[in-house]
């Protein structure tokens, strides 16, 4: 098994002041896909313990986004174009190839879509990414075995956040936002929903967990969100089908309490027979 993990750190160089290293170190996983790193190829190198290979892209604003393969396995060359040059994916996009074990070639992304805001130039720009990294979707799922992860920043259904009713009409819930999920990986109401049919690709996270509400991956820092979960389903492994076939475990590492958190959101792991 190859265990893949894709994980939004909130900044990598705190979280591993507040315990990442531990938790890297018990997990098993083989590869990580890291968002919202905020730091320098040079500090991911310094905090990664030698033997792991590293792809990363830092934000053009330091501080800002920056996306990164952290791998056991040895990378291919990455890319990190999402389209035009007009497009600036610095540090939202990231993509290598990976031979594994098992003879095969696995194209791995990371990717940070915006986090938006309704009705402003931040929305705005959220949709400019989503377009064309739906055109790069269509191009990788003639692959078979393709996986895209990250925090995308869109809870696809009702059971993917806790309080969906208060969240219709705010970024992250947008209906213009589910339906390139719907695209993706069909509408919950078709009979091919999440089955990868016609060039799409499976949700793992719902195809291991089922029609249940979450599990969730990100938690807000205010209030008592992570104590009573009133939490989002927005950080995704999509692979396509036959990857998803390979699927052996899925799980989302979820911090024992609100103290001992290392990052607003939660690891989310699966393992992949190939």
């Amino acid at each position: 098994m190859l265990r893949i993990a894709s994980i939004n750190v909130n900044g990598v160089r705190a979280a591993y002041r507040k315990g990442m290293a531990d938790w890297v170190s018990s997990s098993g996983v083989d590869i990580l896909t890291l968002q919202e790193v905020r730091a320098e190829t040079t500090d991911l190198e310094k905090l990664i313990d030698d033997g792991w290979h590293i792809a990363h892209d830092a934000c053009s604003q330091k501080g800002r986004a920056g996306v990164a393969i952290v791998s056991k396995l040895p990378l291919g060359e990455p890319s990190i174009s999402l389209g035009p040059d007009s497009l600036d994916t610095s540090g939202r996009w990231i993509e290598c190839d990976i031979a594994t074990p098992g003879g095969n070639t696995l194209r791995l992304v990371s990717a940070y879509v915006h986090s938006g805001e309704a009705g402003t130039p931040k929305q705005d720009a959220k949709y400019t990414f989503l377009d064309h990294m739906h055109t790069r979707m269509q191009e990788l799922g003639t692959q078979p075995h393709a996986l895209v992860t990250g925090d995308l920043n869109v809870g696809h259904r009702w059971l993917d956040i806790r309080n969906w009713k208060g969240n219709r009409k705010n970024s992250g819930f947008l209906p213009e936002e589910r339906e390139y999920f719907d695209r993706w990986l069909g509408h919950e109401d078709d009979d091919d929903y999440n089955t990868g049919r016609n060039g799409r690709f499976v949700d793992v996270g719902r195809k291991l967990s089922g029609e249940v509400e979450g599990p969730y991956s990100w938690w807000s820092f205010r209030g008592k969100a992570f104590d009573n979960d009133t939490g989002w389903r927005i950080d995704y492994h999509l692979a396509t089908p036959a990857l998803a076939e390979t699927v052996g475990a899925y799980r989302i590492d979820r911090a024992p309490s609100y103290d001992t958190r290392w990052s607003d959101h939660a690891p989310v792991v699966a393992d992949y027979d190939i």
